[in-house]
């Protein structure tokens, strides 16, 4: 998908009457065919919102508001909610793609009206942690980039550079390298001592030299703030998208004193089930705008504002 194409349908959207075709036509023609590199997109969402906030669209079809319903129209709806309620106060947005895809064909529509109903100058994240050989890394490129249209992505560095560098070739797209993540089992390899230190610091090493192109950032866990303070001094400037705030049991306060740029920028981080699950009546969008909200001004108490 271009960039045309992917602002196409909010154009459309806003126009109408005797000479919406032609006006549409007009409109579209203007955008301009570059599409913002994702380092500047990302410090423009921040500064916009004055938030770090991510909120993972991890949407589970057996957790939403029995008042909504069933089926992909209870999750779109769900989901438009959610984004309608929390689209001032956030930096990006992130879908684990797996929410969706096992719910077939219909995840897939999905995910493009999700993607739809967030606002443009929002961050899209698209949470697939792909990683294969060369041509099959090629097309999940493709798919999260140009079909989706995902701002960024997130990529798994276990086969190498030749599984990681077709999501590099996008060069105005980001690339979330899993570093150090979240979950217990993170200690099973990535603290495995490899030349005297543990194996995540060489992942990390390696990715510096990778970002040439200046769209790679780093997946670090917010249950390892020490290391993340590690990982930030290593990365200079390099965007770290930190999950594992609120149910995984990170501190806000360490995580962003660790994770943040010296001017308060580069930081992402993530919170799914603590907002878009904070109510399961109909009042879910309004508790999922004051956990964003809460969030977010927490966050801002430890960083250097923008």
């Amino acid at each position: 998908m271009s960039a045309m194409e992917q602002h196409a349908p909010s154009v459309l959207h806003c126009l109408s009457g005797d000479f919406g075709l032609f006006l549409c036509f007009l409109h579209f023609s203007a955008i301009p065919a570059t599409y913002m590199h994702f380092y500047e997109k990302l410090d423009a969402a921040t500064r916009a919102a004055n938030s770090l906030v991510c909120v993972g669209l991890d949407t589970d079809p057996a957790k939403i508001p029995a008042h909504l319903g069933t089926g992909a129209d209870a999750v779109i709806a769900f989901n438009r909610a959610i984004i309608e309620a929390t689209a001032d106060l956030v930096q990006s947005y992130k879908l684990n793609l797996a929410f969706y895809e096992s719910m077939g064909a219909t995840g897939h529509d999905i995910i493009r009206k999700t993607l739809d109903a967030i606002p443009s100058q929002v961050v899209t994240i698209g949470d697939a942690k792909r990683g294969d050989i060369g041509n099959t890394s090629l097309m999940y490129a493709k798919a999260m980039f140009e079909d989706f249209g995902f701002d960024a992505t997130t990529v798994a560095p276990y086969m190498g550079f030749d599984s990681v560098e077709p999501f590099l070739r996008h060069e105005e797209r980001g690339v979330f390298v899993l570093a150090l993540t979240s979950n217990k089992g993170s200690r099973d390899f990535q603290y495995l001592e490899v030349d005297g230190e543990p194996l995540y610091k060489h992942v990390v090493r390696t990715l510096v030299k990778w970002n040439e192109k200046r769209n790679i950032g780093l997946v670090v866990g917010a249950t390892h703030p020490s290391e993340l303070e590690e990982i930030r001094a290593m990365v200079g400037d390099m965007p770290l998208l930190i999950p594992g705030l609120g149910a995984q049991g990170g501190d806000v306060e360490l995580s962003v004193r660790a994770g943040t740029t010296a001017d308060g920028l580069r930081g992402v981080y993530n919170s799914s089930r603590g907002i878009i699950f904070a109510s399961s009546g109909e009042d879910f969008a309004d508790r999922a705008r004051a956990e964003a909200l809460a969030l977010r001004d927490q966050i801002n108490q430890f960083r250097t504002p923008a």
